[in-house]
């Protein structure tokens, strides 16, 4: 795939994203706007996914013939490389769900009964850890490439 596409594709993708965003915030903010926007975002999105992955996989065949002699260490690494952003991405997520169910209850605790802060920050903390986990598996699968 040509620099050029790539670029373009990018490009495309972005605005796919920026579009229904700036549409929906230029104007009165209603229920039926927010699906509008949300609507018409995914159908942007999804639509340069289908035309870039089009694009992508129309090569010829001589390419799918270099692509085959790759060795297995170079798909090794890739996969390596691969699971240590998903663990790190996914255990993010996770602790940022859990981060914010656990603040949220115990800022209002707290607002109660002031007392019981060093209980409320053992399960915030709880939740932050999960990321930290993520974050040790990461360096233990690089630290395996």
């Amino acid at each position: 795939m040509s620099l050029l596409v790539k670029i373009t594709l990018s490009i495309a993708l972005l605005l796919s994203i920026a579009v229904p965003f700036g549409a929906f915030a230029a104007g009165e903010k209603s229920k039926g706007r927010y699906k509008k926007a949300l609507g018409l975002n995914m159908v942007l999105f999804f639509g340069v996914m289908a035309v870039s992955s089009i694009l992508m996989f129309t090569g010829s065949a001589s390419a799918a013939e270099a692509a085959s002699e790759v060795s297995s260490a170079a798909s090794a690494t890739g996969l390596g490389y691969l699971a240590a952003a998903l663990s790190t991405g996914l255990s993010c997520v996770g602790g940022g769900i859990a981060v914010s169910a656990a603040a949220s209850a115990a800022l209002g605790a707290i607002s109660e009964d002031s007392s019981i802060l060093g209980k409320s920050l053992i399960f915030v903390g709880l939740a932050e850890g999960v990321c930290l986990y993520g974050l040790i598996i990461s360096f233990m699968i690089l630290g395996k490439l």
